[in-house]
């Protein structure tokens, strides 16, 4: 183990890997949405192209999972770049002006497409659309509000709250030291386990959810509600200390978390239901986030941080965020036809690219231009006491981070 004195090659280290890691599970949640029998927009017909009910249900149960452990891998990544990235002098203002243009101008742009192409017809009460452009709507327990419109933007909910509460956790985290960095982080996971407990023993089981084997309120309560999601966060920041001072175990090399993260994939494929969510896998995730930012720290030359797998992982929000459009929409326009191997193929490739282009449009047009413009630096006010900045995810000089992305 190297020395728990914090490293000056880790403070100033870009993290590339985790950029192009971020394709990876953004890839994860596209597999999740094309593989759905039950699509989260109304009617919920099935999104799954597959003609054959064995290919089908193969495809279904090989990436049901996939989506819960994307999410989970940006909770956890954005904590930790957050953290990583920390110093003094930055104001809480600015620190938050930078999160909301990174995850509002996207979020505005594929809302209003959303609601013109269908959402608009299905959602006619401001109750119901209103809290969604706020990104509020997960604090809502109705499955009509936090699902609304464009159903991916429900990450953006967490996302927020994260960045409002980033200034208030780096405080004592900060004064964390040692071995306590590891106590403290076995106490998020064990927080994620108790949100799971509650959900399956003291929320009510009814009525059932349209989209899972669960009650909505289950799904609400352990899924979906932002201050279940925290400890993800919060995991995610005390991970990113660990590195930072050196405490990262060497045998959990890059190879060693992605063998974890496949055993820790097939152990949620088999668990109960809402165990699937995070509880399975945030042990892998986090294991493959710190392994990852560790060979960056030490140079360690990974295909992750190649020129296009750097473009995929800054695309990734925009890939994530528009796929409630490329294909729930996309697919409701093909009704419930399924179709043969090849065809079914071509469908989901036809789905990949347009939310790929989607996702480039929307870092190259709205994204950048607004970051650009509006993310640079105030007079002096009030200051973080460890505000962020993102180097790694810099093509100019204002601050771009990860957003929330989740399925």
């Amino acid at each position: 183990m190297a020395s728990s004195t914090p490293s000056e090659t880790a403070k100033r280290a870009k993290l590339p890997s985790l950029t192009g890691l971020r394709f990876f599970a953004a890839l994860l949640v596209f597999f999740f949405h094309s593989s759905l029998t039950d699509s989260p927009i109304p009617p919920n017909a099935p999104i799954n192209p597959f003609a054959d009910a064995s290919i089908a249900d193969g495809y279904a149960t090989a990436f049901g999972k996939a989506g819960y452990l994307g999410v989970s891998f940006f909770f956890v990544l954005s904590g930790f770049v957050l953290a990583w990235a920390s110093r003094p002098g930055e104001r809480v203002t600015a620190f938050l002006r930078r999160r909301l243009l990174k995850i509002f101008p996207n979020h505005v742009v594929v809302f209003a497409a959303a609601m013109v192409l269908f959402a608009g017809a299905a959602v006619t009460s401001v109750a119901d659309w209103l809290p969604n452009l706020l990104l509020i709507h997960t604090w809502f327990p109705q499955a009509g509000v936090n699902l609304s419109v464009n159903p991916p933007s429900w990450s953006l909910g967490s996302e927020l709250l994260f960045y409002v509460l980033f200034p208030l956790l780096i405080v004592p985290i900060r004064r964390i030291r040692g071995a306590a960095l590891w106590v403290w982080s076995g106490l998020m996971v064990v927080g994620m386990v108790a949100v799971q407990l509650v959900s399956t023993h003291l929320v009510p089981d009814t009525p059932k959810s349209a989209i899972t084997p669960i009650s909505d309120l289950q799904f609400w309560f352990g899924y979906l509600l932002p201050l279940g999601r925290v400890f993800e966060f919060a995991l995610g920041i005390l991970l990113a200390r660990v590195v930072l001072a050196g405490l990262w175990p060497r045998r959990v090399g890059f190879g060693a978390a992605l063998v974890l993260t496949v055993l820790g994939y097939a152990a949620a494929l088999v668990a109960p239901f809402q165990y699937g969510f995070v509880v399975a896998t945030i042990v892998p995730v986090a294991a493959l986030i710190g392994a990852t930012a560790n060979a960056d720290v030490q140079g360690r030359a990974t295909f992750l941080r190649s020129r296009p797998m750097v473009w995929l992982g800054e695309v990734s929000f925009g890939f994530y965020l528009v796929q409630g459009v490329t294909i729930f929409y996309l697919r409701s326009l093909l009704g419930e036809q399924t179709y043969s191997v090849p065809v079914a193929l071509l469908v989901i490739a036809g789905f990949f690219c347009t939310s790929l282009l989607g996702g480039w449009l929307l870092f190259r047009f709205v994204e950048m231009p607004m970051m650009r413009r509006f993310g640079r630096s105030r007079p002096r006010t009030r200051q973080l006491p460890d505000p962020v900045s993102e180097p790694y995810e810099n093509p100019a000089p204002v601050p771009v981070t990860t957003g929330g992305r989740t399925g």
